[in-house]
């Protein structure tokens, strides 16, 4: 007998209703056993709607059915992104569908989807050849079954809205499928099929209705912290002072006995060692665990880390950077540096530094783990990296990863923190302990938070050599921070010129478009970060603070040359050599990046005149990977208190070119938030580490931007028709530069460290 419910047991009901009904007998969403591993966040409760008749797959990514219905299936997580209905509608584009019969199906964690993970802005860049290929293939299909009913040559018949159609002849796909359909394709025989011309796409950057959208805007969407299943209890961890290395020394739950449906305290033990020194509390109720954590006394060894402190990090990185055998460098080309700044007639040396950012997720951490009756264990929770976390999980359960099945919701946030799937550990690990029983673990604000893997503190040292004109002759840039890649996934880290592996995602950005002569960039690991908490990945990745320097050194080194900062970088843009850019994504190069410049000067009014205390300020980068070039410039205007250090942010320019826009409505959504996002993290966001832990626990000390500190805001996307790169981090990276540049011009002071705060332009004024 299934510990899942009927799936109508809550048939209607709503988000409100789920927050109601939760303090009282609470909510089960329940599916078929046939679909325990999809959801359609469309539907009520997520539930798969049935196929109807016969079904043909023209590929892995979707189904047909004889009503012509279209089940795409998404391998990628939805936080809000809407990233199914970009997928879906690029299929649906190429398959010749009618919108209204299209669906789109979360998948499970199953290898064979091949590699699941959400993050590096990948989604509809890596989707949009493959599921381009797939709706070619039905489309092929169709046509090949409609010409041979009619007995016509195939290239007489053409497909459009769900339909073949030869002259005054017309069948639709459903007809089609149930008469049967069952053509299938070779790899080599996907990448032979011809694709629409760019010009000829129908639903690629058009306005259409996105696919889970009712359900959002009523509050119906099935989020992980609203799993429940029949018969299971509640687990309130109790966290060590230490990431790494606390071991407990005593615990005492007397107390918590007194609490109604309290069961019992867990110390966790855990091959992965994925969480050392942590304690469990098991009850009746979501409030009863918390209640009775709070109750048990414990004792521990701490770690190591219990005497790091930021400050230390910094210091540290400081000490890493000065040896010049640590690190890897990366190939830009001529690295010989050193004899070129032996001859250089001038020379600028400045170092920026980055504080912890949490990720502050607005849906606290949370999982539901059980063993089902096949003895597979059941992981329901939001995940983004589910290929990386069913590893974790095998090594903490002691099972083969075939025996994990990680089930699709949608995320509340995660914005990179549900990349690294700790969380589902210790749900794991106590339904191990209690023979496979349900448990639901949710972690409350304060343990999300220090539980947190953050994007850690960074230190950076940037180098120019002009000559005797004051024309750049090179450039060096030295990097370290904490790793996540190296801490969680070190195969995916790859080898520098000189034979040393380097974390790609702490380090791009460094290796610029811009034509400097000899550059050298060195990204050296700060092991003292990685082994007094988890680095992790922060939405913008890496260049929340490689761009962070060097747009802010671009313009110091401008004002160093006595150029005017925009026109500076855009004679370095001379996209020749490695900076010319190849297809199919960064074709143009380094010529996109100065059009997104040029345009953002415009939009900004570059060269006005404003008031005193106000300025203006530029920047420009080109997301993440080089070879998925997302090229954004950022103009931003500030107006600067003297008397109280309070930077006003009034208007950010953002210009992107991403390639060919699939959803334009999400792009603008993904580029504002985006863009807010770098403006929080400029002046409001930000922690340090005292004593092991962060010091900030919930939104009364830790302050993202408010909706009152919203400037006016305003996106603009080059026209492109080159295939599309990424757009949920990219317009992060420049807002921070562009706000310094723009406090420079104004005041005359040079921010270093982000945040910046009220405090440090006072201290900077009183300095100048």
């Amino acid at each position: 007998m299934s510990r899942l419910p009927n799936k109508n047991k809550d048939s209607g009901m709503t988000r409100r209703g789920f927050l109601i009904a939760m303090t009282a007998v609470g909510v089960s969403f329940g599916f078929p056993r046939t679909s325990w591993s999809a959801m359609d966040p469309a539907t009520e409760g997520g539930a798969l709607l049935p196929d109807n008749g016969s079904l043909y797959e023209p590929s892995l990514w979707y189904s047909i059915d004889a009503k012509g219905k279209i089940k795409v299936n998404i391998i990628r997580a939805e936080m809000g992104q809407h990233v199914g209905t970009s997928i879906a509608r690029i299929l649906a584009d190429e398959l010749e569908a009618n919108w209204d019969d299209v669906e789109i199906v979360h998948v499970d964690s199953h290898k064979k989807w091949g590699l699941m993970v959400t993050g590096g802005s990948w989604s509809v860049s890596q989707s949009w050849s493959v599921y381009r290929q797939a709706g070619a293939a039905g489309r092929t299909a169709l046509l090949e079954a409609a010409a041979k009913k009619w007995a016509v040559p195939v290239g007489k018949c053409h497909a459009s809205n769900g339909k073949v159609i030869c002259g005054n002849k017309e069948i639709s796909y459903g007809d089609l499928i149930a008469a049967g359909v069952n053509r299938q394709f070779t790899e080599a025989e996907l990448k032979a099929l011809p694709l629409k011309p760019n010009d000829d796409l129908k639903l690629v950057g058009k306005q259409v209705t996105s696919l889970d959208i009712s359900n959002k805007t009523t509050g119906k969407t099935v989020f992980g912290i609203d799993a429940k299943i029949d018969g299971m209890v509640y687990a309130a961890p109790i966290l060590p002072p230490t990431r790494y290395g606390s071991t407990v020394t005593a615990m005492d739950d007397s107390a918590a006995k007194a609490v109604k449906g309290y069961q019992q305290t867990l110390v966790l033990e855990d091959p992965s060692q994925t969480v050392p020194g942590w304690l469990v509390v098991i009850a009746d109720s979501y409030y009863a665990a918390h209640k009775a954590a709070a109750l048990v006394k414990v004792s521990w060894q701490a770690g190591a880390a219990a005497n790091v402190s930021e400050v230390d990090i910094i210091n540290h990185g400081r000490e890493l950077l000065k040896d010049n055998s640590k690190g890897a460098i990366l190939d830009t080309g001529d690295v010989n540096t050193e004899p070129v700044f032996s001859q250089a007639a001038s020379i600028i040396e400045y170092e920026y530094l980055t504080s912890t950012v949490l990720h502050a997720q607005m849906e606290p951490l949370n999982a539901l783990v059980f063993q089902n009756e096949d003895g597979i264990w059941e992981i329901h929770s939001g995940c983004q990296w589910q290929s990386l976390t069913t590893s974790v999980l095998a090594a903490a359960l002691g099972v083969a990863e075939d025996n994990i099945l990680i089930r699709a919701y949608m995320l509340g946030g995660g914005f990179g923190r549900r990349l690294n799937g700790d969380y589902t550990v210790p749900a794991a690990l106590v339904s191990k302990a209690l023979g496979g029983k349900p448990v639901k673990l949710v972690f409350t604000r304060a343990q999300d938070l220090q539980f947190d893997s953050p994007r850690s503190a960074s230190v950076q040292q940037l180098k120019m050599a002009f000559n005797a004109d004051k024309a750049v002759i090179a450039m060096e840039h030295h990097a370290t921070a904490g790793w996540p890649t190296e801490v969680m996934i070190p195969v995916f880290m790859p080898k520098g010129v000189n034979g040393q592996s380097f974390d790609p995602f702490s380090i791009a950005g460094a290796d610029h478009w811009y034509s400097v002569g000899a550059q050298k960039v060195r990204a050296v690991s700060n092991d003292l970060a990685n082994a007094s908490f988890r680095p992790g990945w922060l939405r913008s990745v890496g260049p929340g603070w490689t761009n962070w320097a060097l747009e802010s050194f671009m313009d110091e080194a401008a004002h160093h040359a006595g150029k005017d900062p925009l026109a500076f970088r855009l004679a370095l843009l001379t996209a020749q050599g490695r900076n010319a850019g190849s297809g199919p994504i960064a074709s143009g190069g380094a010529a996109r990046q100065a059009a997104v410049l040029q345009k953002a000067a415009e939009m900004i009014g570059w060269g006005t005149a404003l008031p005193e205390g106000s300025g203006m300020g530029i920047a420009s980068t080109f997301g993440q990977e080089r070879d998925m070039p997302t090229w954004v410039a950022v103009a931003a205007q500030v107006r600067v208190d003297k008397s109280t250090g309070l930077v006003h942010v009034e208007k950010l320019q953002v210009v992107v070119d991403a390639g060919i826009i699939v959803d334009p409505n999400g792009a603008q959504a993904q580029c504002q938030g985006a863009a807010l996002w770098g403006l929080s993290m400029a002046l409001y966001e930000g922690t340090e580490l005292v004593n092991g832990k962060f010091k900030d626990s919930n939104f009364d000390s830790y302050t993202p931007l408010r909706i009152g500190q919203t400037p006016e805001i305003n996106v603009e996307f080059i026209v492109s028709p080159y295939a599309p790169s990424g757009l949920g981090e990219p317009a992060v990276t420049p807002v921070a530069p562009a706000i310094a540049n723009a406090i420079y011009q104004a005041i005359g002071v040079r921010l270093r460290k982000i945040p910046m705060t009220a405090n440090d332009v006072k201290a900077a004024l009183t300095k100048a």
